[in-house]
Parts: structure tokens; sequence; C-alpha cells
């Protein structure tokens, strides 16, 4: 593509006569349905319709039309894609499918009505969310059917469609998907009139070209202002064309944004003629470079290679690029790419897929999605790697085993140049006899080039991306607890941009087993650093909460620790306690999100909680708490900024999103309910935590009872009596002597090696009691390690283990917890009343 702009097809045209600018008032807005009829118009299309799954059904449902002429056809509101329309074809094809108007007056249904001779006719597969197909619908004018451009273009604009439906599940649907594909796609239009020299254009396109749409003024000039001078000659060709230049032109111009920064844009236009009183028109389309079709000459190829390997990330989006860059603008029937590891080829992508379409050498080596190939039984291709040289072989060629059938009609291939040495190979095989012309050597140099340094980027983005997972996965919970009277879920999705490795982070905290702390925090940035801090401050909160202090207390402490590391960054942290047989939270929020609360009548609320500052900021920073009551069946959500919040995505507009999709969500599979609440798993500005707590209610509640140990000489008498009283309301007698035991035991120790306060808690839940003893001292009970007939002690927690179910301590809030629990047994049956005895024979009645 020359640098000077010049239009790729069409020749520039002289100024028409009397044209020039009108001085009139700006425009007012284009709405967004004129966007896609201008768009749609342009690629052709007289009409377009969206058709979406319909849930539990097998059918397709209209969902949208948009089009100049869509008031003129009408199409079937629902398909059945087991039928026999061109629509239900497509979908179960899984690919496009093109019609001429014979060809459509051929299918029985789903066809338009009326069915005119001159409309064709195209269906391509929409991948919504869940794998349901979708399908949109284009019927075109003309009779001859969609064009190769078109049909790219309409491709893409249906890919695009797919991410809108899919980014829309669990959430309200946009007002027009057309139009938010469009927008999605980075398409702009506009509509010139070249007699006044206004034009309406929208917003998409006023972005393009770095133009706020309060500030423009429906002049072309205006436009005009920001291209660069160079290409300004070919833009004014565009804008005043020749009354006798009807059809399709294409160009490529640079702007200059107000940030300074060039960008490189793509403008297809089509010229309308004249009709009745309306002026001449011209109609187009402008994006940037990567979106629009590739131009036919071997300079925009590589433009446009160039700029779409500039976009993607992964070896595998790569090696699909390589494909669509090749294979079809080339007519090839094959193209293999593969990269060299040690002694072997490792196939990345394979086009066509199909095993029968490669050498049997290959299809022996296919043990995993793609074969591997030692290099060494590959001659030819060990010779191309070693001297990293292109190899054309014409057709008629006698290829070696190994590649037999690759390319009878002619094969290419290129080794991929990356920093000095070879990291893979492509093949491309015809199986007609094709001619490789000088222009076509050059193109396939370059694209190697292209493809090689691409593919060392790739690998070194996997390789990031693969530590960086590990390092994420190493800090987050491998899984969550379960929990009594209800069900944890928790996502992690990490940023697409930089690093991909941040300061997210979530965690599950069994306190007791009827309490649990539910913990998500953000600091600040997604890097190494903030990844460090966060797995600090994840260890610090847990270790403060499970040593038993109420949740300001934990918070204060995380908050003095982060101050103390003498680090830039701080954090924000919402920590909540649930009391699952109480059901009641207790919040605290330090500079977080406020957590957000799903009712078991499907109403959302964002929960007012009163909060403090954020993590590492003031040492003496007070968090407050703030008590809620839980009803079973309410679910509650703790998410962080990234997936409410965005560049273009203001907070409280993503925090009212999140609630719609909160309340649209069902509640009945957590984990399905997460999901649609990520929505779209796209490219995100920072990574994204997100934490759901179904509460359920407990479906067995205790029955409890407490008691202050009095110290005093025969206070363990006491703690025996009160517990004797207790089983006996609680009707469990039989476990008496096992649990007075233990308390007699517990209670002794508690009084003779601490100070402070000492109590008793009993609880009954089913068939098991729970002996709970807490003192005023950190340390563990300690058994010994060798007791003799000399010891003088340490026989008591022996006892205790022998008599319990099971045994332990845990730290509480000023001291530890020592407990035990104890099966009750079961009672034995009542003895049978004694059968009447019998006469002895002879005896009395």
């Amino acid at each position: 593509m020359p640098h000077d702009g010049r239009g790729r097809a069409g020749v520039s045209q002289p100024p028409a006569p009397g044209a020039g600018p009108a001085h009139t008032a700006p425009p007012p807005p284009v709405p967004g349905s004129t966007a896609s009829e201008r768009a749609l118009t342009f690629a052709g299309a007289l009409l377009a319709a969206v058709y979406v799954p319909v849930p539990g059904s097998d059918e397709l449902r209209l969902a949208e039309t948009a089009g100049c002429t869509a008031a003129e056809y009408t199409l079937p509101e629902r398909l059945s894609l087991s039928g026999a329309s061109p629509a239900a074809h497509a979908c179960r094809m899984d690919r496009p499918l093109w019609l001429n108007p014979r060809a459509v007056a051929s299918y029985d249904e789903g066809g338009p009505t009326p069915l005119r001779d001159d409309v064709s006719y195209g269906a391509l597969p929409l991948r919504t969310e869940g794998g349901r197909p979708g399908c949109l619908v284009v019927l075109g004018g003309g009779g001859y059917g969609f064009e190769a451009e078109r049909r790219r273009f309409l491709e893409r604009y249906a890919d695009a469609i797919s991410g809108v439906l899919r980014g829309a599940a669990g959430r309200p649907a946009p007002a027009s998907l057309l139009t938010s594909a469009l927008r999605g796609l980075g398409v702009g239009s506009f509509l010139l009139v070249p007699d006044t020299g206004l034009v309406e254009a929208d917003d998409t396109l006023l972005e393009l070209v770095g133009i706020t749409p309060d500030a423009f003024d429906g002049k072309a000039e205006t436009l005009l202002a920001h291209a660069l001078p160079e290409d300004m000659h070919a833009l004014i060709s565009v804008l005043e064309p020749s009354t006798q230049t009807f059809g399709r032109r294409e160009l490529e111009f640079r702007v200059r944004c107000p940030s300074g920064e060039m960008r490189w844009l793509s403008l297809a236009c089509r010229v309308a003629a004249p009709a009745d009183d309306r002026p001449e028109r011209v109609l187009g389309v402008v994006t940037s470079t990567s979106v629009l079709r590739r131009g036919a000459d071997d300079v925009s190829r590589i433009q446009w290679l160039t700029a779409a390997l500039d976009e993607v990330m992964t070896v595998r989006d790569v090696s699909r690029l390589v494909v669509t860059a090749l294979r079809e603008p080339l007519g090839a029937d094959r193209v293999a790419l593969a990269e060299v590891q040690g002694d072997r080829l490792m196939v990345t992508v394979l086009d066509p897929p199909e095993q029968a379409a490669w050498p049997r050498m290959w299809r022996s080596a296919w043990r995993s999605e793609w074969p591997e190939l030692p290099i060494g039984a590959l001659p030819a291709l060990r010779t191309a790697l070693r001297d990293g040289r292109m190899d054309l072989w014409p057709a008629g060629t006698v290829l070696e085993p190994g590649l037999e059938g690759l390319g009878t009609g002619g094969l290419a291939v290129l080794p991929l140049p990356s920093k000095g040495r070879i990291t893979g190979v492509c093949l491309v095989g015809w199986d007609r006899t094709h001619q490789f012309v000088p222009e076509e050597r050059s193109f396939l140099t370059a694209t190697a080039a292209l493809v090689g340094q691409a593919l060392t980027r790739a690998h070194a983005h996997d390789a990031e991306e693969e530590l960086a997972t590990m390092l994420q996965r190493s800090l987050l919970p491998r899984r969550l607890p379960e929990l009594p009277g209800g069900t944890a879920v928790a996502r992690y999705l990490p940023a697409r941009r930089g690093l991909q490795v941040g300061g997210d982070w979530y965690d599950v905290i069994a306190l007791t087993e009827d309490r649990v702390a539910l913990v998500i925090g953000d600091v600040q940035g997604h890097s190494a650093g903030a990844a460090t801090i966060m797995g600090q401050m994840r260890t610090a909160v847990r270790a403060y909460a499970v040593e038993g202090h109420p949740p300001d207390v934990v918070i204060s402490h995380a908050n003095r620790l982060l101050v103390g590391m003498e680090t830039d960054l701080f954090a924000t942290c919402c920590y909540a306690e649930v009391d699952m047989e109480e059901g009641a939270i207790l919040f605290v929020r330090a500079g977080h999100l406020s957590p957000l609360v799903r009712h078991p009548d499907g109403s959302t609320e964002e929960v007012q909680v009163e909060g403090g500052p954020p993590l590492g900021v003031l040492a003496d920073a007070e968090f407050p708490m703030t008590s809620v009551p839980l009803t079973p069946g309410t679910v509650l959500a703790l998410v962080t900024d990234g997936l409410v919040e965005a560049a273009d995505l203001p907070l409280d507009e993503g925090m009212q999103q999140t609630r719609l999709a909160l309340a649209a969500a069902e509640p009945t599979d957590p984990g399905s309910m997460a999901d649609q609440l990520l929505g779209d798993r796209g490219r995100r500005e920072d990574d994204v935590a997100l934490l759901l707590l179904r509460y359920d209610g407990m479906k067995t509640r205790p029955i409890k009872a407490g008691w202050a140990v009095w110290r005093l000489p025969d206070a363990v008498m006491h703690a025996r009596r009160f517990t004797a009283r207790t089983l006996r309301r609680w009707k469990v007698e039989e476990a008496a002597d096992a649990v007075l035991l233990v308390v007699s035991e517990l209670v002794t120790n508690a009084l003779v090696h601490t100070q402070g306060p000492v109590r008793i808690d009993l609880m009954l839940r089913g068939d098991r009691v729970r002996v709970c003893v807490s003192d005023s001292s950190p340390r563990a009970p300690a058994k010994p390690v060798i007791v003799d007939w000399e010891s003088t002690g340490g026989r008591g927690l022996m006892l205790v283990e022998a008599m319990s179910d099971s045994f332990g301590s845990m730290p509480v809030a000023g001291g530890k917890q020592v407990w035990s629990e104890i099966v009750v047994p079961r009672r034995a049956p009542a003895p049978e009343e004694a059968a009447p005895l019998t006469a002895a024979p002879g005896g009395p009645p």
C-alpha cells in the first residue's frame, strides 16, 4: 500500500464544480439503527436479522431486524434447528451458507416473504453462551449473490454479534445487537452529500478520527482537518467523485489524533447514483486497517498481516491467523505450521484439520490434538531448517514419503526466522498446478519473517501467562471448604493486559462449626509486586481470623501489618463473618466496594456498610462493624472493581449491571451464577475476583448452654453439677459419665494452669455433645511424651482423648478453647411386657 494514501480501486477524479461546504448547524447525533443500516447497505445487504436460541427448546427466535428495506420483507418469527430452513442448515453445518435466488427457492421453509428472483440469501451461524447456536440472516439484492469481500465483512460482523451475545449472558440484552456488534467491531459509518459538504457520521467514526461528538459540526472539512496532508488528495477524490463513477472505492489514509498518535484507517465507500430529487450521496465505512478485508495486492496483505499479528498474543492465535492470511488469498489447499522443539516438529495448526488430508506418516504420529514429527524422518525439511532458506517446489516434484500428497501442484516450504535462529516452518501446498511468480516469492519471504517473530513473542507470552497462572494459583485457595447451611463459590480471572498476575484475592475461612469468614480484597495494580503483597495479606488475614479475633480486630491487625511493610502499595478489603446458625453477618469494609445481596424474592440491593480507609494508609485507622440479617435463600456477592469498572464503564453503571445480572441468574446453581456474573471473558483491563455465598440455613440447629466457672475450691464440683443438670434437661443422660469426666479434667486443667476467667460451654447437635472450656492462656495444652508410674500429671488429657470421639483446641479472642465431642449412646429398647402364662395340659384354665 503506498504511504501517500492512494486509493486501491478507482481513479482520483477532478473536483466537481461548485462543490463546497455549506455553513449549517451541526447535525443531530446519528442513531445506532441508522449506522447499522448504512453498514449493511455498504455490504450489499437489504436486510439483516438475528435469530437467538430459545431456552429449553430447539427453536430459534427472531430477536432483531435492520435494513433500509426491512419493511418490504417478512421472515419467520421462529425456526426449528431440526427443520429444513437455510438458517437451520447453516447452524447444523456450523459454517456460513450463501444462496442465490434459485437456491433460496429450493427450500420449503425459512425463506423471506415475498420470495423474489433477485434476492440472495446468507445464513451465518452465531456461537452463543453455552455453545447453543444462533444465526445471522442477510438478504442481498442484485440476484448475483454476495461478493467475496462482502462475505468476509459479514462473517466478521457475525463473529462480533456472537461476542455481544456471549457478553450479554446473564445480563440485560443491549438495545440493538446489530449496533452493539458494529460498535464492538470498531466500524464507523458515514453518509456524505458532496454537493453540500455535509456528512452524517456515527460516534465510532468520530472516535477513530479523534473528534468528540460535541466538537463535530457535521462538515466534511472538519474530518479532513485530521488527515495527514500527504493523504489529502486521495480523500478529496472520494469526497468529490465524478457523477459517472459509481460502485465500490477503497483507500487507506492516516490521521493525526489530538494525543499526537498517528493512526492508519481503512475507508471503503460506494457512490450511490442520484434518484428522484435526492442528491448524489457517498455511503461508506471506516475502520482500523486490520478490520476490513485484506487488499488484493501483496503490500496490502503484508500491511494487514503486520497489523493483525500485532494484536494476537498466543501461539494458537498466531497459527489461526497464518491460515487466514495464506490459504484463501493464495488459493492453497493445505497450510501447516509447526514449531521446532529439539529434534521434533510440534504442529500447531493444520488446515484442513482432517487426518485424511495429510501424509500417512503424519497420521501415525497424531496422538494428541496435532501430530509431533521427528525432524530426522523429513530430510527435505531438515535441510531447509538448517539453511534457513525458502524452498518452492513446482508441480511434478517427487516428494519424500513424509511430505507425499502435501502439494502435488506445488509446495512452499517456509522456514520461520527470528532473532538469528529458526523457530519453525510453514508449509503451503496446492493440488492443482501453481506457478510461483516473483511477487509471490517476495510475499512469502516477508510473511515467514513476520510469522517467525510473532511466534517468538507468542511463546514468551504463553510462558509468562503459564508462570503468572501458576503463581496466582499458589497464592489463592485451591478449594473452598464445605459449609453447613450454605454453599460458597469463587472465580478469579487475570487481567489481559500487562503481566497476567494481579492483586485481587478471596478466601473462605471456617472459624467454627457454625461460623465462617468470607474475605475479598484488591492490592493496587496487577504486577508481581501486587501479587506478593496479596499473598502476604491473605495469609495475615487468615492467621488473625483463625486466632478468634472479631472482624474489626482482624482488619485492624492486617492494616498495621501492611503499614509496617513500608510499601507504596495499598489494599482494599471486605471481611464478612457469617453466623450460619443465627443467620447474621458482621461486615467490615476497608475502602472496598460494598457487598451485593440477592434476596429470596429475586430483588437485589447494595448493602450499606460503614467503611474505613484502605489498608496500609493509616496505622491507627478504625474499621467499624455493620450487622446484617440473613434469611435462607439469600445470595451474598463480594466483587472487586475489575468486574464493575473499566475505562468505558463507570462504577455506578457497572454495579447496576452486576445487580441486574445477579437478579436474573438462577440461584440454585451458585457456580453457574458466578459464571453468568463474569459475562464476557475477553480482554480485560484489570483482574477480577468474585465470591458468592448462598445461605440455606442450618438444617439442625444445636442446643447450647454456658456457665462461667468460679475460682473456688469446689469449682469443679459446681461445673459437674451444671453439666449434669444440662444433660438431664436435654435428656441425654446416657452420655453423662463420659461428659462429666471430660468436664472435670478440662476445668481442672484450666484452673490449675491458667489465670483469669474460665468458661464452660455445652452444645448438643444431633447425637453429639460438645464440651468447650475457654481460658485466657494462648498456649495449647500439651500431652506428656512419656507417662510412667512416677509421673505426677499428664494423665488427664490422655483420659479426655480416650473418652472423646474427637478432641482438640483452637485459639479464640483473649485465649484458647479446648473442646471435646462425645457421641451419645443409643438407648437400649425397653423390655417388652411379659406374655401371659399358658396353662399346663390338664390344669385349670
